[in-house]
């Protein structure tokens, strides 16, 4: 069974910075085959993908974080990162992180949530 488990969330005032990590266990294929994502939830809001990372590297932003959060993925460490600079109060919400194997192009290209493995998220609150 794969296991996510994320950690860093905090509260910090706007202007501030936090990194957010996912190790990830269980799994059967290769970690470096999986294509993963930040995935964020506000209340009231539908769940975003606010970053994503194929397995060639290639990395995908929302345009409401882009230029201020990089996601990265360790394929030694088994974990996924995302930092996060110049925090807003808007980014407030749950950050889960996601893990997919297979055809992934679609998921990280179009930002997609339908990412088949979740953790159980940790809360980043910006105040301001």
């Amino acid at each position: 069974e794969v296991n996510l488990v994320e950690s860093g969330g905090a509260s910090v005032q706007s202007g501030g910075s936090l990194t957010l990590s996912c190790a990830a266990s269980g799994y059967i294929y290769p970690y470096s085959s999986a294509c993963m994502a930040w995935i964020r939830q506000t209340p009231g809001k539908e769940r975003e993908a606010v970053a994503a990372i194929d397995t060639d590297g290639s990395r995908r932003y929302s345009d409401s974080v882009s230029g201020r959060f990089t996601i990265s993925k360790d394929n030694v460490k088994n974990t996924l990162y995302l930092q996060m600079n110049n925090l807003k109060p808007e980014d407030t919400g749950m950050y889960y992180c996601a893990a997919h194997w297979g055809d992934c192009l679609r998921l990280v290209q179009t930002l997609d949530t339908g990412f088949d493995y979740w953790g159980q998220g940790t809360q980043v609150t910006v105040s301001s």
